[in-house]
């Protein structure tokens, strides 16, 4: 018996029992399928999540002031440690595993436009700021050297704070009345989808040159204090190698200990929230739902392989007396082995290619649909296909040879008595 001959004899099979083999092709084209389409859902998932991390910023560690825990140099624990403008001029000079820093003052000012008024968040940055922090412009510009320099009254509005100020008007070359002082709006920022933040989303804040808010909107004295130059909200910085980030952060914690008499090992002086760490942590936890989700879909398509044995076995058992004649007339054992193997591994690979065009063609409509803003868009994982494929042809193998191999033992005398 040729190839030929078998591929005539499994489409007459197929065809002689349509409902069951289709139910049975259902379960592999399910299980690769669902490989697919939940793997790539999970990597989707992730993918997306990372990418709404970075509009946070790039390698991003953001640092407050907190209160020392221990005594150092005759300084009573308790103490508490108050950032400056030194501080990130200190950690541009003498930090090399830092790339860049700014210094943030926040306060929240009452604003006036011709159209509107506000009383939003605003925060005194240096122009590298802008760019670690990926704020990216819908129009105009952002903030210069030149800007902080000269301690210029501009300011680059949030995409909400312009629709809230400038409703349906030009916001660029406009002047922004900011507690009394004329600030000139020179940018607006495209808007940002962000799942993380530590003072608001910047799509409802605005950005003006560090020395400007610093001269005009200087933080009030706490009671019985002296007004302090200089003073700082918090400190951000782009590490410049992520994976020294920890090294980086121990660096910093060193020289502003230095500085501000605390131990570097006093993790209560200094507020830290690095977002590497916090991204690693994340990454950990979607790697483990996407492995979860794997392991699920392949059990699933083992279950359909489970469902096509036992359906080659019914036809073992419905055949029986067709094997005995088939030998009778001369068919030896490698032939009736070679039919119904070939069977079952027309049923597995045509089903396993159903199954691979739905679920890789699941993932492309998904990717160029419109999706709610949690649904990351699915992606098409290589492995994930290379695994389903190889799980396809052990299972191909597997569901195949045990009911060829049992058909092809039949003694051809008792296949013959069979009824």
């Amino acid at each position: 018996m040729n190839l030929l001959d078998v591929l005539r004899q499994v489409g007459s099979t197929f065809r002689a029992h349509k409902m069951r083999s289709f139910l049975t092709m259902f379960g592999i084209i399910w299980g690769i399928a669902s490989v697919i389409i939940l793997v790539g859902m999970g990597i989707g998932f992730q993918v997306d999540q990372k990418r709404r991390q970075e509009t946070l910023g790039k390698d991003l560690v953001i640092i407050w002031g907190g209160r020392t825990s221990s005594q150092i140099g005759g300084l009573a624990a308790g103490r508490e440690i108050r950032l400056n403008i030194e501080d990130a001029r200190l950690i541009r000079e003498q930090c090399y595993h830092v790339r860049t820093v700014s210094p943030e003052l926040q306060r929240n000012v009452p604003q006036v436009s011709p159209f509107n008024s506000a009383n939003r968040s605003v925060s005194g940055v240096w122009p590298a700021f802008q760019d670690f922090r990926s704020l990216k412009l819908s129009e105009g510009r952002l903030m210069t050297e030149d800007d902080e320099k000269d301690a210029r009254r501009v300011v680059v509005l949030g995409s909400e704070a312009a629709r809230q100020l400038y409703p349906g008007q030009p916001a660029i070359g406009a002047t922004l009345s900011m507690a009394g002082y004329p600030y000139t709006v020179v940018g607006v920022l495209a808007e940002k989808k962000q799942n993380s933040n530590y003072s608001g989303p910047d799509n409802d804040r605005m950005f003006v040159p560090y020395a400007a808010m610093a001269r005009d909107f200087p933080p009030p004295p706490e009671k019985n204090q002296v007004q302090e130059r200089g003073q700082v909200s918090n400190l951000v910085f782009e590490v410049k190698d992520p994976d020294l980030h920890e090294e980086a952060v121990t660096q910093v914690r060193t020289v502003l200990g230095r500085v501000n008499h605390f131990e570097a090992t006093d993790k209560d002086a200094l507020f830290i929230w690095d977002t590497m760490e916090g991204a690693k942590l994340l990454k950990k936890i979607f790697d483990v739902m996407t492995i979860f989700f794997g392991c699920v879909a392949t059990m699933t398509l083992c279950l359909g392989g489970i469902g096509v044995m036992n359906i080659m076995l019914v036809n073992v058992t419905e055949r029986t007396r067709e094997i005995g004649v088939r030998k009778a007339l001369g068919a030896t054992k490698r032939d009736i082995l070679r039919q119904f193997f070939a069977e079952s591994a027309a049923l597995t690979i045509i089903s396993g290619a159903l199954g691979l065009l739905v679920g890789v063609g699941f993932c492309v409509t998904l990717s160029h649909a419109p999706l709610p803003d949690f649904l990351g868009a699915p992606v098409v994982s290589t492995p994930a296909v290379a695994v389903s494929l190889l799980t396809l042809a052990l299972i191909t193998v597997a569901s195949g040879m045990y009911p060829a191999q049992k058909a092809a033992d039949l003694p051809p005398i008792e296949s013959l008595r069979y009824e």
